[in-house]
């Protein structure tokens, strides 16, 4: 069975090596590990050289050369959304203090779902709607970690317009902008909440 050990980012994927194409929820791209069996058949195993979150539009990097597309797979979530922008952003806040990974948007937050967090959301006052979809929650600085990256191989060293920060051991749901690509979603932001500081 091919072993995936390295991770090729969004901007270095080339269509020609792509394999086959692998669906992962949030949980697994934060820590792909073990086997997997790609959509179109394909069995392979993670044994990742230095652990680092995979983000929608990666592909892992086989031992024989061949590229395994990494997309969202949809998951269940609350589609959080209130009154006014004051309201929403007093729940981002506990959010962060909770340590609870979140999508933002202008006007609407994304959780994951869970009766813990429902009973947040109703008791800053907000409305929550169970939907089904991809989770694309901005990630903390670890996760964008160069560690295990692919930098060599399919394009110039230094030409990096998706290009990831070192790592600084944040917490993971930290709330500053980001105007790199991340998932083509601007919007994106960390949470900073109460005791949310860096995790040492």
């Amino acid at each position: 069975m091919p072993t995936a050990s390295t991770i090729v980012r969004r901007a270095a994927v080339r269509a020609d090596r792509i394999a086959d194409t692998v669906r992962l929820d949030h949980a697994a791209r934060a820590a792909a590990a073990g086997s997997l069996v790609a959509e179109g058949g394909l069995a392979f195993s993670v044994a990742l050289t230095k652990a680092a979150a995979l983000e929608d539009g990666d592909a892992l990097r086989l031992d024989d050369g061949r590229l395994v597309a990494v997309r969202a797979a949809a998951e269940d979530l609350l589609e959080v959304r209130a009154e006014n922008p004051a309201r929403l952003m007093r729940l981002a806040w506990q959010l962060g203090g909770s340590h609870v990974a979140a999508e933002i948007a202008a006007d609407v937050l994304y959780v994951p779902a869970s009766s813990a967090t429902a009973e947040l959301v109703r008791g800053q006052g907000c409305l929550a709607t169970p939907v089904s979809r991809t989770f694309r929650p901005e990630h903390a600085a670890h996760d964008h970690s160069t560690c295990g990256h692919d930098h060599g191989h399919d394009h110039p060293a230094h030409d990096h317009p998706d290009h990831d920060h070192p790592a600084h051991g944040h917490s993971h749901d930290h709330a500053h902008q980001h105007d790199h690509d991340h998932h083509d979603h601007d919007h994106h932001g960390h949470v900073h909440g109460p005791g949310c500081g860096h995790d040492h």
